[in-house]
């Protein structure tokens, strides 16, 4: 299994008829397009095929194409195989009573459990929707324009538009297959990043008035409380927009983003520029994801947590940038 992941998959998906896909709790764009992506797939072979995601499905993917073939009930015991994507443990699937599923892990965050029957970790992958195109490929799918087009959007959304450090040469090149199969840039453009409502708009102006530097000018933080949403009428919102924006300050190597969750409890969103490892971070505080991209969950005192959390995040980001210099090979 180690030596070819997918050729097992690809063998256990054929030799199974119910299969159920889930991803992580708080989804994001590559996680519900690659389900989206992959329910259709299978459906093109023949399997009886059904997506369950625990939470919301946020803007703007709440407005796509097939989104209501997504639902967050119980998975059923009954199926053949259940495909976790994203998900470095069972846990973070949010849903319970998975212990006699058939379990394929397919993942791409270097922080995985390998908890599945047949496990699929890359972390050198852009997004999880190019380890499903790899998979696509190896079962002779046809790549419709509706399955370029959720792949797409899945490696557009998790590259940022391809400026995040996980962009490789990779992504684009599959990204270039996946647009002469029918996926539109432009139509993928509008609906990821031109569907804003105006009050998405003023949320940002509050929470970018929250903006706060810390004395070395290394690290930005920034906060969305709840009743920002409240006043402004809105439940579920993307906010990575607002996490880019800020981490175009220059000389902030870290962008701290807390996201009010219930009183005294946060979900602190890292962004990280250059050597600066936003995982370190996160694993610190008992998180994870990638190298420039991660998170965790903290509880207390938001004035408290506004000193402690930037301080000790300064002190690992010192470390990590020490070691990574004495790790250098000496020049002569």
């Amino acid at each position: 299994m180690k030596n070819n992941p997918i050729t097992f998959i690809k063998n256990k998906i054929i030799e199974s008829k119910n299969i159920a896909i889930t991803s992580h709790l708080r989804p994001d764009g590559d996680s519900i397009c690659t389900s989206l992506a992959l329910y259709f797939m299978g459906r093109q072979i023949g399997k009886n095929m059904s997506i369950y995601i625990k939470d919301n499905i946020p803007f703007p993917f709440n407005h796509y194409p097939d989104i209501d073939i997504v639902n967050s009930d119980p998975i059923p015991q009954e199926n053949d195989l259940l495909i976790l994507l994203e998900c470095a443990n069972v846990s973070r699937s949010g849903f319970d009573n998975l212990e006699n599923h058939f379990k394929i892990n397919i993942d791409h965050h270097h922080s995985n459990d390998y908890y599945g029957d047949i496990n699929w970790v890359d972390p050198d992958a852009a997004a999880v929707a190019c380890l499903v195109f790899a998979l696509g490929k190896e079962m002779s799918i046809d790549f419709t324009p509706k399955i370029a087009t959720q792949l797409y959007s899945g490696i557009v959304s998790d590259t940022g538009s391809f400026q995040f450090s996980n962009t490789n040469a990779k992504a684009f090149q599959i990204c270039e297959k996946l647009v002469n199969c029918g996926a539109k840039p432009i139509n993928v453009s509008e609906l990821l990043f031109n569907n804003n409502p105006p009050e998405k708009i003023k949320l940002l102006g509050l929470v970018l008035s929250t903006l706060r530097m810390n004395e070395e000018g290394n690290i930005a933080i920034i906060t969305m409380f709840k009743k920002y949403l409240k006043e402004l009428n809105l439940k579920e919102i993307d906010t990575e927009d607002i996490l880019t924006l800020t981490r175009s300050i220059k000389g902030a190597k870290i962008i701290l983003f807390f996201k009010e969750i219930k009183q005294d409890t946060f979900r602190v969103s890292i962004r990280s520029k250059g050597e600066a490892n936003a995982a370190k971070i996160a694993e610190y505080f008992s998180g994870g994801g990638h190298i420039h991209a991660a998170g965790f969950t903290v509880s207390g005192k938001y004035k408290t947590l506004l000193k402690e959390i930037p301080a000790k995040t300064n002190q690992l980001l010192k470390q990590s940038l020490g070691n990574s210099k004495k790790n250098e090979p000496k020049t002569y």
